[in-house]
């Protein structure tokens, strides 16, 4: 199986704003169960014009060429995390209506990690210091030098957090406050009662003009995802039951249909039924070498394949993490590592995340008509030895890398 130089036709001038080309793969793996050998994808103005075998009829020529050993559509990561402490509203522990969007930087070098690993479209969200920390944006993680120039969906998800985030660096409040943080909650009980008593308040005051009342109420009628961070059973329990406590509760009537998703869930496989019980899907963390991630979860190797077997829809991230071991493309190896296949490896980093956000209508999958969001690989996508070899976004070529052919490392 031999291995296809990446070739550049174009002048340097036109990397970034030639939107048209023609991609030449031995494997186009478009997600949607029509795979391609020796396949073709045809861009053009930022859209994917054509999927085929050859480049005729009038999806054809003149274009600049791309080639490569296969290609995908671009990786979507619904736990990327490369926000900072400007994100989160300090003084309260309740921020719904607080957009995290306001606070991100265009030109920050995170966005460039993310494309060069074949990562197109992003989930960026508060810091989890927040019981409830605002609202999510999903963004492309290249194009213009504006946050709402990159904007898929604005206030995709209402974001918060279970366990002991949230109430790292609180204090009781007792005596004489020195900081804000002489508040509660300072367990996770009271965590807990922290949601518990936003959900109920909103509940009480629906008709309020409130931001943050408002944005409670769009989440609780179900118009806006709960993305709940929660590591550990204890906290995947909570958030479980939390949700079936607003289905069942006559207090929530005309409002009882949130829809959570657990990001983080590293213990998701130790109770699959319960997710499967509440229609629940997860965001699974990084893979730790040593078996265990934050709050001491301990995460198996074949998490993935655990809740799939079960019937749980479940994406794969990488949290933004800059080690190598954590980049998205790893992420779906070491699930096929742990006994899933690959095209349920590839739909965990492309349409299922694209789906829980609610773009899927626009990436996740090669189709006509979808953005341009395409990764060009040297080998089959997420072994060890292919690696990423160009990342186009909305149909600008965004990162070039290299391939070794017959030992040889070449560019364009």
């Amino acid at each position: 199986m031999s291995l296809l130089p990446i070739a550049f036709l174009a002048l340097a001038a036109q990397e970034t704003t030639t939107r048209a080309w023609t991609i030449q793969a031995e494997r186009v793996y478009t997600g949607t169960g029509r795979n391609l050998e020796q396949g073709f994808v045809v861009v053009n103005g930022g859209k994917i014009a054509a999927v085929t075998p050859d480049v005729g009829g009038d999806g054809g020529r003149p274009r600049d060429q791309l080639r490569a050993y296969a290609v995908t559509a671009g990786l979507v990561d619904a736990g990327v995390r490369v926000t900072n402490w400007f994100s989160v509203e300090q003084s309260s522990e309740v921020t719904p209506h607080l957009r995290v969007a306001d606070t991100l930087d265009p030109f920050a070098l995170d966005w460039d990690r993310q494309v060069r690993n074949g990562v197109t479209t992003v989930l960026v969200s508060p810091v989890d210091r927040n019981v409830i920390g605002g609202l999510s944006v999903v963004l492309k993680t290249a194009g213009p030098d504006s946050i709402a120039e990159r904007t898929v969906k604005a206030d995709a998800v209402l974001r918060g957090s279970m366990g002991s985030d949230p109430s790292a660096g609180n204090r009781p409040a007792s005596g004489r406050p020195a900081t804000f943080y002489a508040r509660r909650p300072t367990t996770r009980m009271g965590v807990e009662w922290e949601w518990r008593n936003a959900f109920f308040t909103a509940a009480e005051n629906r008709a309020s003009k409130d931001p943050g009342t408002s944005t409670l109420v769009a989440a609780l009628q179900g118009k806006l995802p709960i993305f709940v961070q929660a590591w550990v059973t204890q906290d995947i329990r909570t958030a479980v039951f939390l949700r079936e406590e607003v289905q069942a509760r006559p207090e929530f009537a005309g409002m009882n249909t949130p829809r959570f998703v657990i990001d983080a869930a590293a213990e998701a496989w130790k109770e699959p039924q319960l997710l499967v019980r509440s229609k629940t899907p997860v965001v699974l963390p990084p893979f730790p070498a040593e078996g265990r991630t934050r709050e001491g979860a301990q995460m198996a190797w074949n998490v993935a394949k655990v809740l799939e077997d079960a019937g749980v829809p479940f994406a794969l991230s990488s949290h933004g993490s800059g080690e190598v071991d954590s980049r998205l493309a790893m992420q779906a190896g070491y699930a096929m590592s742990g006994g899933l296949g690959f095209d349920s490896a590839l739909a965990a980093v492309t349409s299922t995340p694209a789906k829980l956000l609610g773009v899927d209508q626009r990436v996740g999958t090669i189709e006509v008509g979808k953005d341009a969001d395409l990764v060009l690989w040297s080998g089959e996508p997420f072994q060890p030895g292919s690696r990423v070899v160009a990342t186009i976004v909305d149909g600008v070529l965004r990162y070039e890398g290299w391939t070794a052919v017959q030992g040889a490392a070449l560019t364009r």
